[in-house]
């Protein structure tokens, strides 16, 4: 069973253009090895950070929404607790919206 995840991420300030595209499709492939389905990237931009992550004041975010079976989300975050180009990552199920029930209509007499 496939669930909607969405993954931001935060790499380093001193990657160029061409390194950041190429980390993103790093885990785009990575992604796809492990099953997942429907993949769209959102590319945040440079963005000062709120404080100081490993002596980084800024940071360029990414985000990924994508569907996978739920055994993916231990590996890839391994990967980029590994990674030297990120320096902060977060992983969120996206909960499926409730089917609205309608109520039944009052009948006046």
């Amino acid at each position: 069973m496939s669930h909607s995840y969405e993954l931001m991420y935060v790499l380093r300030p001193d990657l160029g253009e061409e390194q950041v595209s190429q980390t993103i499709a790093k885990y785009q492939d990575l992604l796809q090895e492990y099953g997942a389905q429907e993949i769209q990237i959102q590319h945040r931009g440079k963005r000062r950070l709120a404080y100081e992550i490993q002596r980084c004041r800024e940071g360029t975010y990414i985000q990924m929404n994508y569907k996978a079976p739920g055994t993916h989300v231990a590996q890839i975050e391994r990967a980029m607790r590994l990674s030297e180009e990120v320096i902060r990552y977060l992983t969120l199920t996206q909960e499926a919206p409730a089917a609205v029930i309608p109520e039944p209509a009052e009948v006046e007499e």
